[in-house]
């Protein structure tokens, strides 16, 4: 009898709930089914009444009735919230798509950095990121440049008290390429590197860099000017000229400046370029027989080139940037223009 009756309860309540539109209603309903004098409650209290073998499954069907019911009373709550919503903006179309939000926006360094990662990987090179913290042999002696050489004085180092180096250049990366694979070899290492400078409008202490190396038989210098010439005409999206002029750095042999032809004024000559119609970019040339030698590679069989340049500054050119410090300066107003 007891279960009939709980039953009868939870279809009576469920009629009420469907019919049910506004919270005092709703209120008066929860009090009716399952306040301190509800019919619900007092088949609870009563259970004492009902004979020893009944009263577990009557107690068990009045719990688990009242569980519904609360859940229900939830249902309806969240109905008729969503319909006062409705009601009091009668405009809003419920059922339209939603409007996509712009949650942050991309650094421009990131943004170079995924650039020059698919226009080199389109040109068949690996990408690698480097050791942010690296050993001296890594950062020096693998490159040409042992601990008593007077061209460790060209590069403004950090060192750690545990005698290692936040990288001064992603050729850190260099020879554990080199020894990891074999030629023909086509990669470029982008990172973030680290130079005890002084920071101003084109100088930062902390920067990004992207080194690439090419090592096959055969390989020349004009194998490096066509690759570059190519991968700075993807960048800026139409033709530039190159010109290298000599340079030194120990890890290459001839060593090279690249210029790019201006690609702000188009060699009519503005004050970035000072008038010149060139850009220098940055320093590259053949690989010295030590490192290819340091690296497990034969140079009389193979030779390659390497070059370097920093992200910030490339970034700086393709979207028009005066200051390498806004890259990180937590400015809004610089960064939500990408």
């Amino acid at each position: 009898m007891q279960v009939k009756k709980l039953e009868k309860i939870e279809k009576q309540a469920d009629k009420e709930l469907e019919k049910v539109k506004d919270i005092k209603s709703l209120k008066e309903i929860k009090i009716k089914f399952l306040g301190r004098k509800g019919v619900l409650t007092n088949i609870l209290r009563s259970i004492k009444d009902v004979a020893k073998e009944k009263r577990a499954e009557i107690g068990s069907e009045a719990n688990n009735i009242k569980k519904q019911i609360e859940e229900k009373i939830k249902e309806a709550k969240n109905r008729i919230d969503a319909q006062k919503v409705i009601d009091e903006d009668s405009h809003l179309d419920v059922t339209a798509p939603g409007i996509k939000q712009k949650i942050g926006h991309i650094n421009p360094d990131t943004l170079m950095m995924w650039e020059i990662e698919n226009v080199f990987q389109k040109m068949g090179f690996d990408v690698y990121e480097p050791y942010i913290v690296d050993n001296d042999y890594n950062n020096f002696q693998a490159l040409n440049i042992p601990e008593d050489h007077p061209a460790r004085d060209i590069w403004d180092t950090f060192w750690t008290e545990n005698d290692l180096i936040p990288i001064t250049h992603t050729s850190s990366m260099q020879n554990r390429i080199l020894r990891n694979n074999k030629p023909p070899i086509r990669a470029i290492v982008i990172g973030k590197t680290f130079r005890n400078e002084r920071t101003d409008a084109r100088h930062e202490h902390s920067l990004y860099q992207c080194e690439g190396i090419y090592v096959d038989k055969g390989i020349s210098l004009s194998d490096m000017i066509g690759t570059l010439k190519e991968f700075f005409s993807r960048i800026f999206e139409k033709k530039v000229n190159v010109q290298i002029t000599p340079d030194y750095f120990p890890f290459v042999e001839p060593g090279n400046a690249m210029n790019l032809s201006c690609v702000l004024c188009d060699q009519k000559g503005c004050r970035v370029c000072k008038y010149t119609g060139w850009l220098e970019i940055m320093g590259c040339g053949m690989i010295h027989p030590n490192v290819l030698k340091e690296g497990g590679i034969d140079p009389d069989t193979y030779s390659g080139f390497a070059w370097g340049f920093g992200v910030d500054r490339l970034a700086m050119l393709k979207y028009k940037i005066n200051d390498v410090r806004l890259f990180h300066s937590g400015d809004l107003r610089f960064i939500q223009q990408f």
